[in-house]
């Protein structure tokens, strides 16, 4: 198995983001996911790693749950759109990774996301 440290930030894959307190996938996110897929079609050779974040609201131990349930949702996600299943490892960060400290709700949202790492194989 890979360690996350292994894994870069790849430009072809964007991350997505969520609405508060929730790991659904929404509609525009899913058309980012879209393109995701179509690009580790074509580039199989890639393992991904997805890693779950969320924002600073809420416990530490609650947030790891969320992170996990987040990058759950895209991998599955992306297995239904024909992603094998054992190229995609997960992590939650959950609120120890933010991209910003503002405690503002733009800033949060920048925050609840999952980020889509990968490494070749």
């Amino acid at each position: 198995m890979a360690k996350p440290s292994e894994f870069a930030k790849n430009p072809n894959l964007k991350t997505i983001y969520f609405d508060f307190d929730k790991y659904d996938i929404r509609p525009g996110d899913a058309k980012i996911l879209d393109g995701d897929a179509a690009w580790l079609k074509t580039n199989g050779d890639n393992l991904l790693l997805i890693e779950g974040n969320c924002d600073e609201r809420g416990t530490a131990e609650y947030n790891l749950a969320l992170g996990e349930k987040r990058a759950k949702a895209a991998m599955n996600y992306l297995v239904a759109q024909g992603i094998q299943a054992n190229r995609i490892t997960i992590i939650s960060y959950g609120k120890e990774r933010p991209v910003c400290s503002e405690k503002t709700e733009a800033c949060w949202a920048q925050n609840r996301r999952d980020d889509f790492l990968t490494k070749t194989r």
